[in-house]
């Protein structure tokens, strides 16, 4: 026997709509970083005008994921929106805490790697998601 599904209401949608808008950008700014990143040596032997192309490229790119998550976070409800805030709270709040120390460390050559900025970039996205998942959890 088939079951109906119930019709989808209107706030759902708009949030799954968002959703995919900004996994979309992310992807999009993503993508772009790693062109950035590798094309000045394996695309176009470091010629200085596609460099430029391509980092303005990613700051339009960056730019607009920044406006899909301002609209994504629009169409959330108060306990998501909070829930989502205080993820972001803790991620500015380990940023600064993590950030300031490695770059000391890095200046005076405490660590046996090169510092990068896509290290703290990877700690961010990190605990964004781990305190994301935890207040999702918490608040169930």
């Amino acid at each position: 026997m088939n079951q109906l599904q119930p019709p989808e209401d209107g706030y759902e949608s708009r949030v799954r709509t968002r959703v995919v808008q900004l996994f979309r950008w992310s992807g999009l700014w993503a993508a772009t970083c790693a062109l950035m990143a590798i094309g000045p040596k394996f695309l176009w032997n470091g010629v200085l005008a596609f460099t430029l192309l391509a980092i303005g490229l990613n700051l339009c790119v960056g730019i607009r994921t920044i406006v899909a998550n301002k609209r994504y976070f629009e169409e959330l409800d108060d306990l998501q929106r909070k829930v989502h805030l205080n993820s972001l709270a803790i991620t500015v709040g380990v940023a600064m805490i993590v950030g300031v120390p490695y770059s000391v460390m890095a200046s005076y050559r405490l660590i046996p790697f090169h510092a990068d900025a896509s290290h703290l970039v990877v700690i961010m996205a990190l605990t964004y998601g781990a305190s994301n998942l935890y207040g999702t959890w918490r608040y169930r």
